[in-house]
């Protein structure tokens, strides 16, 4: 049977398999975005078998496994983990056309190496075996794993209150030369979905920055405290998890006053809760702007549906979807609201439902400044859009709309170590679809301008967008 994942997966003419293996392939990985645990990169972890690096925290495979039938004692539940594996493995055949199945298999390929079986229930035990062999080998640690993949720089993402022991131990370690930097993932100082569990993270960032938070003012003195912090930690990004991107004009002492209410334990109107959020986002991206940083705004996520799942799992327990509702006129004022005072930062906008994707790809020109090439980024297809038409959807309203040129790339949006496939996935299908085009005339049949353009595409935009020493 020929094999699924080979050198030419996915690249359907000739030219799209020379981009691809003259232009791509050998890229590094500069990563900027991702929900790795910083603890295991400085203690150099080691996974002891397949379920601990492949299934634990993959809500994806979760989700796949409950509509399959599995029950919840061989996902989160309590079962071992060669039971959990063998589970996963009886329904993979079910993933078919899901992005699941190439994901799974060009992850048993590289770092594994593995090409000549596909997984299911008659190969999980010859699979369990061998992986899980390599698996203690060095190579195969975290950062073992993360040198395999070429991987440059990753950045992980954390909120404000955290110490940051992890990123210095790394930085301090002159014998593993990948970076790994924070980004300061604000969400908490935003949600008051419960103002008790708001108010006692808002104590928890008085003790980080050692400001007694009783009024707004206080509040964002404490913010620019921990965002000083992060800076000298190597930090160079923010990043920003919405479902109804929500922004509003405000003033001061509308704020402020919501802030009393809100700290005496009392909910505020809508109109004062969003004004609130407002202000604290513009302020944000204020001091993004004054420290050269980027601000990454992910937006379309309706998370935790499911009440059972959140109550017994937690949050990110793959009950989660897209949301629906207009974004434009909000997002238009914030961008514009920075603009009018010259504090717009670099800005990477997510959008995760692809019926808006020309709206955001045609937001995003209407704050190019015409001095820093793709300031405004329409950001990759990411959690549900991650995959091949996600990808390309996304990719055609960034050609069509603005300069494709000039996009920062692919990331992984992932918390493990074995998802640095996605790039290689990303590059594959970027390669294919400007091969076809230059086969069919669309493109010129100029190796080193298309090619030229993938390098870009792949690394060589991230490298010189942001502002990394």
């Amino acid at each position: 049977m020929p094999r699924l994942i080979h050198e030419n997966f996915l690249l359907g003419t000739s030219a799209a398999v020379r981009l691809y293996h003259e232009y791509a392939a050998g890229m590094p990985i500069l990563d900027y975005h991702c929900h790795l645990p910083p603890h295991q990169v400085a203690d150099d972890h080691r996974f002891e078998n397949l379920t601990q690096i492949w299934l634990a925290g993959d809500h994806y495979k979760w989700r796949a496994m409950r509509a399959a039938g599995i029950d919840e004692h061989y996902i989160t539940g309590k079962a071992g983990d060669w039971q959990k594996f063998e589970k996963w493995a009886a329904i993979v055949p079910l993933t078919l056309r899901n992005p699941l199945y190439h994901w799974t298999h060009l992850e048993l390929n590289s770092p594994f190496g593995i090409s000549d079986r596909l997984l299911n229930s008659e190969t999980a035990r010859s699979l369990w075996d061998e992986c899980n062999a390599k698996l203690a080998q060095p190579e195969f640690s975290a950062r073992g794993i993360m040198r395999q993949m070429n991987v440059q720089l990753v950045c992980t993402t954390d909120d404000p209150v955290d110490s940051l022991d992890a990123h210095r131990q790394i930085a301090d370690d002159t014998t593993f030369d990948v970076r790994v930097l924070p980004t300061f993932r604000p969400d908490r100082i935003f949600n008051l979905s419960s103002l008790n569990d708001w108010n006692d993270y808002i104590t928890k960032l008085e003790e980080a920055s050692g400001v007694p938070i009783s009024a707004f003012e206080m509040l964002l003195e404490a913010i620019k405290i921990r965002h000083d912090f992060f800076h000298a930690n190597g930090c160079r990004l923010s990043d920003h998890g919405f479902g109804q991107f929500e922004y509003s004009d405000w003033s001061r002492k509308q704020v402020e006053n919501a802030f009393e209410v809100l700290r005496c334990g009392n909910m505020v109107s809508p109109q004062d809760r969003i004004a609130f959020q407002s202000a604290v986002l513009f302020e944000i991206g204020r001091l993004n702007c004054e420290r050269n940083w980027t601000q990454q705004l992910h937006i379309g996520a309706l998370r935790n549906n499911r009440t059972k799942l959140f109550k017994t799992v937690g949050p990110d327990a793959g009950a989660d979807s897209m949301i629906d509702g207009a974004f434009a006129v909000p997002l238009s004022r914030f961008l514009d609201a920075l603009d009018r005072v010259d504090k717009l930062p670099r800005t990477i906008i997510y959008n995760l439902n692809p019926t808006a994707n020309d709206v955001l790809a045609t937001m995003i020109g209407n704050f190019q400044d015409g001095k820093t090439p793709g300031k405004l980024q329409f950001g990759s297809g990411w959690w549900f859009l991650d995959q091949k038409h996600g990808m390309e959807q996304q990719i055609e309203s960034l050609s069509n709309q603005g300069l494709l040129a000039l996009f920062v790339g692919m990331l992984t949006d992932s918390r493990s170590f074995l998802s640095y496939t996605r790039h290689e996935y990303f590059r594959r299908i970027l390669c294919n679809l400007l091969g076809r085009e230059m086969e069919t005339g669309l493109l010129p049949n100029d190796f080193e301008l298309v090619g030229g353009m993938v390098r870009d595409v792949c690394y060589h935009n991230a490298a010189r967008y942001f502002a990394f020493e």
